[in-house]
């Protein structure tokens, strides 16, 4: 039978950590090979809070494929005729932002998963399989078993509708926006506060009863991190080609700026 390599969707069900490179500067195909390289699992194309046009969303993805790193795409809010899209286009996952009941989560999930298990309607060969020629019963049997869906809880209404929302078919992960949810708490940016790891408990505890893989997203101090997932956090956004470039540049300008130069 054909397959389909989705190296973060293998990681998870390993019960092993699958870490996300996110896109917001990186419009070339190279930046597949680059977060590969530098051993991560999944790229975040993000078309929700970026300029990124479609094109060159599908000439990541496709990049992707070949560099053997998934390609996930958050769409905007509600927009799950994009979530298709993105995966005709290659996408190997999708994330779904601001998921508050059940309901959307199986909307999400229906946009994602070909008849009987969804709504996505069929668009002939896929770069997923390298456009090959496959029966089509196979293909999307194959393409529903390899995708991710990914609903992210950002409120604490979604937080409250966890374990209703992990119940859902067709959703594999259950994925907390940090920062949008602290700031509904009205504790901005205080991820280390007992209400926000309180909330990852619900959520992790909800995705553990249904079988789901629970994830953390917006959270990048190293403390705060171990902390939850050690907790169970699998699904996990490692931080963005903007803030490794600067952390890169910063440490160099530091470095240079700090060396005395010799009388000329």
């Amino acid at each position: 039978m054909a397959s389909i390599n989705n190296p973060a969707r293998r990681r998870l069900e390993a019960g092993e950590v699958a870490l996300g490179f996110s896109l917001r500067q990186s419009r070339t195909v190279d930046i597949a090979s680059i977060a590969a390289t530098c051993g991560f699992d999944w790229l975040f194309i993000d078309t929700e809070h970026n300029s990124i046009d479609p094109d060159a969303v599908a000439q990541i993805c496709v990049a992707a494929l070949g560099a053997g790193i998934s390609p996930i795409v958050r769409v905007p809010q509600d927009e799950y005729t994009q979530a298709a899209r993105a995966l005709d286009t290659g996408a190997l996952g999708v994330i779904f932002p601001h998921v508050d009941t059940p309901e959307q989560a199986r909307r999400a999930a229906d946009a994602c998963r070909y008849p009987p298990g969804g709504k996505r309607s069929i668009a002939g060969a896929m770069p997923q399989f390298a456009f090959a020629a496959i029966p089509l019963a196979e293909a999307v049997t194959v393409a529903n078993a390899s995708t991710l869906v990914v609903v992210m809880l950002e409120t604490p209404t979604a937080i409250a509708n966890a374990d209703a929302i992990a119940a859902t078919p067709g959703v594999d992960v259950l994925l907390i926006g940090s920062n949008d949810l602290c700031a509904e708490m009205g504790i901005h940016g205080q991820f280390g506060h007992a209400r926000l790891k309180d909330a990852y408990a619900t959520m992790i505890a909800a995705a553990r009863k249904h079988g789901k893989h629970p994830g953390m997203a917006g959270i990048f101090d190293e403390t705060i991190m171990r902390d939850l997932i050690g907790m169970g956090a699998r699904f996990v956004q490692g931080g963005s080609d903007l803030a490794f470039i600067q952390a890169g540049a910063r440490a160099r300008s530091a470095f240079v700026r700090s060396l005395k130069p010799g009388a000329a």
